[in-house]
């Protein structure tokens, strides 16, 4: 994760999370609280465990006023607003030749919202499911599901939240070259990503022809092998220590601890090209 200054923080980050505007005002900074939470998402420690002498200094501060703030963010959409505002400014950065759907399960130790047994894993788990661009940089996630449905579970759901977080950071999808695995194969859900006029790419699934070599669907392979880059967005995400796995019981905090990821990753992309120039 990248080292981010006051002035960093202040800039990309603070700029869209919703400040109160009766009160007083924090004293602290609020940057101070945001760099608390990253340290939360990257190390996955407890909330009531984060070193806050590192982050206050002086300031006289609990555990419980940093989680307050997190769990304000979330519940009036900042986190997600983050993210879609900072998308929507960057979108340059992105390589839209086409774009890759998966599904991931993580394990959730505290149970909560949205959890269930998935027998592969053996445990308990919530399963989301994740777009990215050809670089694997994220571009969207579904809403969490419990770990006992497939991929294919409420997916017309999933997807539509996913659209909604193109609209919203006015990315054009129209006509995307869309690669997902075999687990995706289905006629309800080519049907509906072609009314968003998605191009579905997507592995055959044997088990649902009798005849698997005969089938009305073009298949790219060559464009498939593209989809290789989920290996790279998970590699991205298994970086933030808190997302290995699901210590939130709430799923509303999960999601909005991805968005932060989401927007860090972009940010480490948005930084490296500055230096460039």
């Amino acid at each position: 994760m990248v080292k981010l200054s006051k002035k960093m923080i202040n800039e990309y980050l603070i700029l869209y999370l919703s400040v109160d505007k009766r009160g007083p005002k924090c004293q602290y900074g609020l940057w101070r609280i945001v760099r608390a939470i990253m340290h939360k998402l990257k190390t996955g420690c407890q909330w009531r465990e984060l070193p806050l002498r590192q982050f206050f200094n002086r300031f006289s501060i609990t555990w419980n006023t940093v989680y307050y703030y997190f769990q304000k963010w979330s519940k009036d959409g900042s986190w997600q607003r983050l993210w879609t505002s900072f998308l929507k400014l960057h979108k340059s950065l992105l390589d839209m030749s086409s774009i890759q759907l998966d599904g991931s399960h993580t394990p959730a130790k505290r149970g909560g919202e949205e959890v269930g047994y998935q027998g592969r894993k053996k445990s308990k788990t919530t399963n989301m499911l994740f777009l990215t661009d050809k670089q694997g940089i994220p571009l969207a996630c579904g809403s969490p599901v419990a770990g006992n449905h497939n991929d294919l579970f409420e997916i017309e759901k999933s997807v539509s939240k996913i659209v909604d977080t193109l609209k919203a950071s006015n990315i054009d999808y129209d006509g995307l070259f869309m690669n997902a695995d075999a687990g995706f194969d289905g006629v309800d859900f080519r049907e509906f990503c072609e009314y968003f006029r998605i191009i579905p790419n997507f592995d055959i699934n044997k088990r649902n022809s009798k005849n698997p070599d005969k089938h009305d669907y073009y298949f790219d392979y060559q464009l498939y092998k593209e989809r290789f880059v989920v290996e790279r967005t998970n590699a991205w995400l298994d970086g933030f220590k808190g997302l290995l796995v699901r210590y939130e019981t709430k799923a509303s905090h999960w999601l909005s601890f991805h968005y932060l990821a989401f927007t860090l990753i972009l940010l480490r992309k948005v930084l490296n090209t500055e230096r460039k120039l």
